[in-house]
């Protein structure tokens, strides 16, 4: 397995891969370690996961160039990811304890309720677009509530699977509570075939999460899929053009346009496409590629060459079928994976760039004729994960967010996650939730109590 930092092309670090037996032996520590971890109150849960936040604020900045080495995001992104990972271990250091208490029912019986316990190991199968935000959005509500943790992370980053091993340790959670497994992809279901695994969660592609989900059927385990995204941005004619074209830029370019929910297919009201593309030009003019190092950059490159050859036939094919080139579309590799910035108009249904999710810096820029033809655009799509509205009628957005197809709507601002908000979607973006109480849930033996 090799580590190479997507803007120099240079290798920084080989890793061998487990065999199937030193990965039987962590399995193994793994699940006597959770033995024990299970009967742990939360409060001493929650003083290590509080540790844990402090252990990612005091090496952020080892973290964050890390995680901009080996998969080459902007720094400044790199360490906002590690502040919002301290952020999620409060979270559920703060909240768990109350999240799981026990929950009185009303019956026949003298007494009823509801218990939430834990499962066990859970397996996590994490992407490299997001190396440390992703592997603590699971970790700290699955560790919080009495469960252990199994790491299998994207190739690319394993330094980063490697580093945050070491935040749990450095923080006295018990050593092999949580694990990082160096194995590729043919050896996961093998994981999730151990007796000894409960549970397995996935961020990633849709085709990973089907085979996942497939391996977890055929074993009968809990699985939980957060997949891809074709997320829409609405804009409606009363909407703030200029903070909905500076927000939708912001949110497509983030991660350099590799994120699950980013804005990808901008459906914008006729009445104001003209006036609303201007502006996006404008926005996207300045994105300019440098080295991701520097703080003001404001493009990095992809993670790997193949992400760019990808997206670049996605464009291609588009064009083919007739698409508009407004911006960008012509590649010039050098030494880095850049993707130019790429708005692209005169997109139909069938075209990659609307029906496929895009890992880049590409804007499907699509008019519609009304509010109807606003929603049927929008869940003209297998995906469902994340959508934004733009305007200033706050019920209408309302109205519109209750028949758009996704897991999240956000109305006059960037689609994120957060902590306090279950984060998930539909159709091909996957089941289950993550975040909230919703997400902390996810992993527990839901038991029912009833006494008389």
């Amino acid at each position: 397995m090799k580590s190479i930092n997507p803007f120099t092309n240079k290798l920084l670090a080989t890793y061998t891969e487990m065999t199937a037996r030193e990965v039987e032996i962590l399995v193994e520590d793994n699940f006597q370690v959770w033995q024990s971890w299970k009967n742990t109150d939360f409060s001493e849960r929650a003083a290590l996961m509080q540790k844990a936040a402090s252990v990612l604020r005091n090496s952020k900045t080892y973290l964050s160039e890390l995680i901009t080495a080996e998969m080459g995001k902007r720094i400044e992104e790199s360490e906002a990811e590690i502040e919002k990972c301290a952020w999620v271990c409060e979270y559920y250091a703060q909240n768990a304890a109350s999240m799981l208490a026990d929950e009185p029912i009303t019956t026949d019986g003298q007494k009823s309720f509801a218990a939430f316990e834990p499962l066990g190991p859970v397996l996590a199968v994490m992407p490299w677009n997001y190396p440390f935000w992703q592997v603590f959005r699971f970790a700290a509500p699955a560790l919080m509530a009495g469960n252990s943790a199994l790491l299998k992370h994207a190739s690319n980053v394993q330094g980063c699977a490697l580093a945050i091993e070491k935040v749990f340790v450095e923080a006295g959670f018990p050593k092999e509570l949580f694990c990082t497994l160096v194995i590729g992809s043919s050896k996961v279901e093998a994981v999730i075939a151990d007796p000894r695994v409960r549970a397995v969660t996935l961020t990633g592609s849709e085709g990973a999460g089907s085979k996942v989900a497939a391996a977890a059927g055929k074993y009968l385990k809990k699985a939980v899929l957060e997949l891809g995204g074709s997320d829409p941005c609405i804009v409606l004619p009363d909407a703030n053009l200029d903070e909905a074209a500076r927000v939708g830029v912001q949110s497509r370019m983030l991660t350099s346009g590799q994120t699950c929910i980013a804005a990808k297919r901008f459906i914008v009201h006729e009445k104001v496409a003209d006036e609303f593309l201007s502006k996006l030009k404008s926005e996207l003019k300045q994105y300019l590629p440098d080295n991701p190092m520097n703080r003001d950059t404001m493009l990095a490159p992809l993670a790997a060459r193949n992400f760019v050859e990808e997206v670049h036939k996605q464009v291609l094919d588009s064009v083919n079928m007739g698409a508009k080139v407004e911006l960008g579309a012509e590649i010039s590799y050098g030494e880095s994976c850049f993707y130019p910035v790429t708005l692209l108009t005169h997109i139909t249904p069938e075209m990659p760039v609307f029906k496929e999710e895009t890992f880049g810096p590409v804007l499907a820029f699509i008019t519609a004729k009304n509010e109807h033809e606003v929603v049927d655009l929008a869940n003209q799509s297998m995906y469902g994960l994340g959508a934004a509205i733009w305007t200033k009628n706050i019920e209408k957005g309302e109205e519109l967010a209750r028949k758009i197809e996704a897991g999240a709507i956000f109305i006059n601002g960037l689609v994120k996650s957060d902590p306090r908000l279950p984060f998930g979607g539909i159709k091909n973006s996957g089941f289950g939730r993550e975040l909230s109480h919703y997400g902390i849930k996810e992993f527990c033996n839901i038991k029912s109590i009833w006494i008389k």
